[in-house]
Parts: C-alpha cells; sequence; structure tokens
C-alpha cells in the first residue's frame, strides 16, 4: 500500500489516516493517493468482520484538496489527456469510497478544501474538529469540481448551499459546517478522534452483514424510485432474516444479555 494512507485496524474498526502532512494531504490526480484509496478500499471490502471506517488526516490539515503543483506541471497538456488522467487517476477515489459498503467516518481534523471536502462528503458521517474548515474552492482556481464534487455536494447540504459554495469558493468553518448539515457535530479538537473512535465503537457493534445492507439501501435510496427501493429491501431483508446474527439479535433480546454477533 502507498505511503499515502495509514492503515490501521483494531477489532472490527479501520483508521485510514492521509499521512502527507508535509503537502498538507493533498491529492494527486493520479498516482500514489489514488492507489492507496482503491488498495484501501479493496482490502476492507475483502475483510467482512470490518464494522467501520474512520477517515482522518494527519497533521493540521484534513486535505488541501487537489495537488497545484502538479497542476501547474500540466500547463499545455492536450485536453483529452487531462481528460483521461482524471478517469485513471482521482476518480476512481469516489467510486472506491464512496461505493464501499462498510460506514464510513470523516474525521475532519482541519481545512478540507476542494477535493479534500469531496473526499469527506464520500463518507456517511462527517465530525468535524473546532478548528476545521469547509471550502468547495474549485472555481478561485479556475476549475470545476472533478472528482464527483457536483454530485457529493448537493446530497450532503442540499442544492442550494452546494450552489452558494461551488460558486462563491467561500471557506465554512466548523460552526457554519454544522448549522447546515455538511457535519453532524463539533468537538474540541483534542476529542476528535476519540469521538470518532466512540462512534465507530456504537456502529461496530452491530452485525455486520446488516450494516453493509443498510448501507446499500441508503445509498441505493438516492436514486432508486420507493419502488424500486421497497422491492430491494424486501430482497435484503429476506437474506437478513436468514442470518445467524438477527436470531442471536432477538433470542439476547429475550434472555437479556448483550448478543454476540459473528457476522454469520
Amino acid at each position: 500500500m502507498s505511503d499515502f494512507l495509514l492503515f490501521e485496524r483494531d477489532g472490527p474498526i479501520v483508521t485510514l489516516t492521509m499521512n502527507a502532512a508535509e503537502k498538507r494531504n493533498a491529492l494527486s490526480i493520479e498516482g500514489g493517493s489514488t492507489e492507496a484509496f482503491t488498495e484501501a478500499c479493496a482490502r476492507i471490502a475483502a475483510e467482512p468482520d470490518v464494522r467501520a471506517v474512520i477517515l482522518t488526516g494527519a497533521g493540521s490539515a484534513f486535505s488541501a484538496g487537489g495537488d497545484l503543483k502538479s497542476m501547474r506541471a500540466r500547463y499545455g497538456m492536450p485536453p483529452a489527456e487531462i481528460r483521461d488522467s482524471y478517469r485513471r487517476g482521482i476518480q476512481k477515489i469516489p467510486l472506491a469510497l464512496y461505493e464501499l459498503d462498510v460506514p464510513t467516518i470523516a474525521a475532519v481534523n482541519g481545512p478540507a478544501i476542494g477535493a479534500g471536502l469531496d473526499l469527506a462528503c464520500m463518507c456517511d458521517i462527517r465530525i468535524g474538529a473546532a478548528s476545521s474548515s469547509y471550502a468547495e474552492s474549485f472555481v478561485s482556481v479556475g476549475i470545476v469540481p472533478g472528482d464527483g464534487g457536483a454530485w457529493l455536494l448537493p446530497r450532503a447540504v442540499g442544492q442550494s448551499m452546494a450552489a452558494e459554495m461551488a460558486f462563491t469558493g467561500d471557506r465554512l468553518d466548523a460552526e457554519a459546517a454544522l448549522a447546515c448539515g455538511l457535519i453532524s457535530r463539533v468537538v474540541p479538537d483534542e476529542e476528535l478522534l476519540p469521538a470518532a473512535r466512540a462512534l465507530a465503537g456504537r456502529i461496530a457493534r452491530n452485525p455486520p452483514q446488516a450494516l453493509r445492507m443498510t448501507k446499500r439501501l441508503l445509498r441505493e435510496g438516492q436514486h432508486m424510485r420507493l419502488s424500486s427501493l421497497l422491492e430491494l429491501s424486501a430482497a435484503y431483508q429476506a437474506l437478513a432474516h436468514s442470518t445467524e446474527d438477527h436470531r442471536e439479535a432477538v433470542d439476547a433480546w429475550f434472555d437479556k444479555r448483550r448478543p454476540d454477533f459473528k457476522g454469520r
């Protein structure tokens, strides 16, 4: 795995830490950061007993977004080559991270700018340190959201707020992000990771198959008709009712004890 992303597992919880503090965890259009995320997500997907994932950044930033030095190096590159570099590179991250079936938490420890904000929006839940800040800033450097931000951000904050952020490039502080629903809570900086781990723990105590199916229903519900989602829900429910974990949960309720889920 690339040095860009540290992979740490503690029981059913995986913590991914972007580890390029000297570059404020900037993402390259292609290269190490893309490979790191796709490989980590593939590894998580292949480990059925992983029940929650935390994503955070090393140093003072969550992610400063795209690497401006690499953008500058592309001056004069034919447009078709730039388009293909996005397809082969950074666009693989939302396809891997957003589509991951395991619940994900972005622990935003500092600025989440441009592609860094979109990266946070690929996660299911976002909690922010008091010092965190957020900007959909592509327009301020004369480009557009190339990593799916135009699809991700409106689903996080609504169309009007997403348009305001994307058209102005203005930065929101943590309290403003909380007010518009971009993040679900603000915590003191030193409490960010403990809060993220506690939340991940509350998620991870539930049956992993039910968690993954629930997340998939939430994802599919964003673009499916209600009737189609109900059909998918019925099929998933049939699978859930057939699991050992479902029987364990019901039996534990009657026995007045804590359930012991095996992921089967």
